[in-house]
């Protein structure tokens, strides 16, 4: 393990700011909104905000004021954040992004988890890993699913000295979460907010569930072909997005919009512009868009994302159920089937960047699934 402190980059950001300069709109679709992709207007804006007030310099200092590690795990090298608390009776905790996401996701839960201001709250020692591929990890040879990234982070947690822990995860977290719930004899608990690895047998058993596949097929219709693009051909869209800052900077966009809750036809992220920039450039600084997407085909390669037959995930888990997810949870008696569910929480509001959008919902059911192991 090594003390790391993340670079500015200045000789990247000065290509990059180079070809947001020179970028060249082009015409839309009349009342368009989000409807067929990235809003030009919005592109407009985040673009002029990028270049006059944007700053990106800040940005790493502001990351750079926590403890950031890189730790040898198998073939790879994995970054973490990784905060201790003072407190003598805190919990491990693993706690995961997903795409497009990064570290930055918790940024305001980091001081709260290890330093709680309720002395009668649980504390924690926070691991917040960078997925292999992304950000400040390396990059793997060939694209790895979410099943060997499961392996690596149980590894990672007894190399900082955690023999057992606790796991939160949503989006590739939730997914990696399943599988260490599966496959891994350290964990004590999973809390996730969002469904990831699915039961084997998906059949609707009661109109509740009928209701919700319904819904889920036509989310998946709508929403998923960046799915599917990223699923089977990344290298092409990598020839298209390496070279494009504004091109990346579209495609996280529109899922930053998409996934949230957002309420307007022409929608913003529920949080600042500099938030959406500091990860468009965590990704476009390390030149990572591409290394990221091969998680996707990776999981292709493994055979999916379904429990496997026969199986069921039998750690204690607790479900934080955001309503505006780009995918909401099944009812409970279909998660049931496939999770040892020992705690249920549905939201009153937020998406699918819970960290984000609402950290204080995340880390209250946070404490209280912690509190009750």
């Amino acid at each position: 393990m090594t003390a790391f402190t993340i670079p500015a980059n200045e000789l990247e950001v000065a290509w990059i700011m180079e070809r947001v300069r020179a970028y060249r709109f082009f015409e839309e679709p009349e009342g368009a909104g989000w409807a067929h992709g990235a809003n030009r207007d919005y592109m407009m804006r985040l673009r002029q905000h990028w270049m006059r007030d944007y700053d990106w310099a800040g940005a790493v200092a502001h990351l750079n004021r926590l403890p950031h590690v890189r730790v040898p795990v198998g073939e790879l090298t994995l970054h973490a954040v990784h905060k201790r608390s003072p407190r003598a009776d805190a919990i491990p905790l693993l706690i995961a992004h997903g795409w497009p996401g990064s570290v930055l996701e918790f940024d305001a839960l980091y001081e709260r988890l290890t330093h709680p201001e309720d002395p009668a709250a649980p504390a924690f020692h926070v691991v917040a890993p960078s997925l292999p591929g992304y950000a400040w990890s390396d990059k793997p040879a060939a694209p790895m699913g979410p099943r060997a990234i499961a392996g690596l982070y149980d590894a990672l947690m007894p190399a900082l000295g955690y023999e057992r822990y606790l796991y939160q995860g949503g989006d590739w977290g939730c997914v990696i979460g399943g599988w260490l719930g599966l496959d891994s004899a350290r964990l004590i608990g999973l809390h996730l907010n969002g469904y990831g690895l699915r039961n084997a047998d998906m059949s609707p058993q009661s109109e509740e569930e009928r209701a919700w596949l319904v819904k889920a097929r036509a989310i998946r219709a709508a929403e998923t072909g960046y799915l599917m693009l990223q699923a089977t051909k990344p290298q092409s869209l990598g020839f298209a997005m390496m070279d494009s800052p504004m091109g990346v900077a579209a495609w996280f966009a529109e899922k930053y919009c998409a996934w949230s809750d957002v309420e307007t036809k022409v929608v913003e992220p529920p949080f600042p512009m500099d938030v959406l920039l500091t990860t468009i450039m965590i990704y476009l600084t390390t030149r990572s868009f591409l290394s990221a997407s091969w998680l996707y085909r990776g999981m292709v390669l493994e055979g999916g994302y379904g429990i496997p037959r026969g199986r069921r995930i039998e750690v204690p888990t607790a479900v934080a159920a955001f309503p505006h997810d780009l995918l909401a949870f099944p009812p409970r008696t279909m998660v049931e089937r496939g999770y040892h569910v020992a705690r249920w929480t549905t939201m009153p509001r937020g998406g699918h960047f819970a960290g984000l959008e609402e950290p204080e919902l995340l880390l209250g059911d946070l404490r209280g699934f912690a509190a009750a192991l």
